[in-house]
């Protein structure tokens, strides 16, 4: 759970890393006690490069943003007005830091879950925050709905291993629900709002 909560305790080391999306370079700052800080995700890769072309513009919100990596890159690739969520405050410094750094436009801001989420969306996208447990990942998932515009769509990716079976079968209950893409043992699955 350290990962997803506040970790100001935490010594900070920053590190800049280069990363190739869709031909195109971004920078992003990493640290301590933010997921995935040695380099992006391969999750977060395989939901980008899944959906990118199933966004059209409209408004896109990125929850768990972590240091940034699928905000930033859904703003400057498919021209999304972009908001970021994030209670772990030093990623939400990183991304902020990241957004300008990627000369990306994007509203990020503290929110635990949707606590403080008071719009609607088009789009919700996430790599849920395994670590945080199952009632924050199924919290994020479940209540995207109520987020989300008439016919507005959830993407999120999860590992076989971490339930994405049963995650699925729980979801189909109240989305309409499809696996968009496997791959290495990840799916990244699009939920239609009903």
């Amino acid at each position: 759970m350290g990962q997803y909560f506040a970790n100001e305790s935490l010594n900070s080391h920053l590190v800049k890393h280069e990363v190739k999306i869709f031909n195109r370079l971004y920078y992003f700052y990493t640290d301590n006690g933010v997921f995935s800080k040695s380099k992006m995700d391969y999750g977060s890769r395989f939901l980008l490069e899944t959906v990118c072309t199933k966004i059209h513009s409209g408004k896109v919100l990125d929850v768990g943003c972590g240091y940034g990596t699928l905000g930033i890159c859904i703003a400057k690739e498919c021209g999304s007005a972009v908001d970021m969520i994030d209670i772990n405050k030093r990623a939400l410094h990183l991304a902020k830091r990241n957004a300008k750094e990627n000369h990306a436009t994007c509203n990020i801001y503290e929110s635990n879950v949707y606590e403080n989420v008071h719009e609607k969306y088009n789009y919700i996208i996430t790599n849920p925050p395994i670590r945080a447990g199952k009632k924050i990942v199924y919290e994020i998932l479940c209540h995207a709905k109520d987020h989300l515009e008439v016919e507005g769509v959830l993407f999120f990716v999860i590992r076989k291993n971490h339930g994405a079976k049963s995650i699925l079968s729980d979801l189909e209950k109240i989305y309409d629900c499809n696996v968009l893409d496997k791959s290495n043992g990840f799916f990244v699955i699009e939920a239609k709002k009903r």
